[in-house]
């Protein structure tokens, strides 16, 4: 019988989802292959398209086609196709760009090693380097092209959580902020830019440090900054008001982490505070699948995890600290902790 629910059935539904992935792989080779940056100026004609992407013109029409139909192009008559909001974020300059980020996970690399999740379910090991023979930093490392467009992507990304975390957590109090692992400065140039008495020292590993800065010049900030080549596992700058770790906690599990924290701890001047900034897992209801999949993607692909706001206080009265409060960031948080 019939129901008065608009929903399609069951078997269609579950198809929507398995078929998700196919989804992400056409985003991912839409932004391969520069299909936004080629109608930056305005709609275009199929052919012209194909021949500034250098791509095959009936498979791009089936590329642009399905591309279309989630909201990235618009199709017009006659095989024209223009850009939307949705899909400007693909386009190489774009203020939100996540292009790079997009064609992350379509690579080999991330691909493949989600195929290995129910064996790291199975195993808690980490499926990428089950998968593809080391663990996902030696493999980049091996592979330049595949760390490249990796750096790119995180970048990207960590360009969109920035500005709200920097508008929500005050930094001003803060004589010498470290940003540990803060890869080429774009977080350290922004907190330099909102607290005008505040000294920063970027910190990275060698290679790392080699190339970074320009954020801070970009920022005319490099004045009050250091940029200082080590490795977090070994030690952190020590003096510091607060220590900032970006992203990396759920790179990794609680043992290192732990020895990461450890490091920030004893770098601390009196009265200083470690600040994570962090997507924290919700406790239930999750108002989306988001940050619980990116925990998979850990799982899969780096060895860490996303945490809770529990699992953070857990880890980090290991290491000596204790959690001082949650500031919210959009999609990031800054879990703020003071010696124990």
């Amino acid at each position: 019988m019939p129901t008065a629910s608009n929903e399609p059935p069951l078997p269609a539904q579950v198809l929507q989802i398995l078929t998700a992935g196919w989804l992400a792989q056409a985003v991912s080779a839409a932004a391969e292959l520069g299909v936004a940056d080629a109608l930056a100026d305005g709609p275009r004609p199929l052919a012209e398209i194909a021949a500034a992407t250098d791509t095959h013109a009936p498979s791009l029409y089936r590329l642009l086609r399905a591309c279309a139909d989630i909201g990235l192009f618009a199709e017009n008559d006659d095989q024209v196709f223009e850009l939307t909001p949705l899909g400007d974020a693909l386009r190489v300059d774009s203020p939100v760009s996540l292009r790079n980020f997009a064609i992350w996970t379509g690579l080999p690399a991330e691909r493949h090693a989600w195929a290995g999740l129910a064996d790291a379910v199975r195993t808690g090991q980490t499926a990428f380097a089950q998968v593809l023979g080391k663990p996902v930093w030696d493999y980049m490392h091996e592979h330049p092209e595949v760390l490249g467009v990796f750096d790119r992507a995180m970048t990207e990304a960590s360009r969109q959580i920035i500005a709200p975390v920097v508008d929500a957590y005050d930094f001003s109090p803060f004589g010498t902020v470290v940003d540990a692992g803060g890869g080429r400065g774009a977080l350290l140039a922004a907190v330099l830019a909102s607290s005008p008495h505040t000294r920063g020292i970027l910190y990275d590993r060698p290679e790392v440090i080699a190339g970074a800065g320009a954020p801070l010049d970009d920022a005319g900030v490099r004045d009050r900054a250091e940029l200082v080549a080590g490795d977090f596992f070994a030690s952190v700058p020590a003096g510091a008001d607060a220590v900032v770790l970006s992203n990396i906690i759920h790179d990794w599990d609680d043992e290192q982490s732990r020895r990461i924290l450890v490091n920030a701890r004893d770098a601390l001047a009196d009265q200083g505070r470690v600040l994570l900034v962090e997507a924290v897992l919700p406790d239930r209801p999750r108002p989306s699948p988001t940050v619980s999949l990116m925990d998979l993607d850990m799982l899969v692909v780096a060895g860490g995890q996303q945490r809770t706001t529990d699992e953070f206080a857990a880890l980090l009265t290991s290491a000596g600290l204790r959690l001082s409060r949650v500031v919210p960031g959009g999609h990031c948080s800054i879990v703020e902790a003071v010696r124990a």
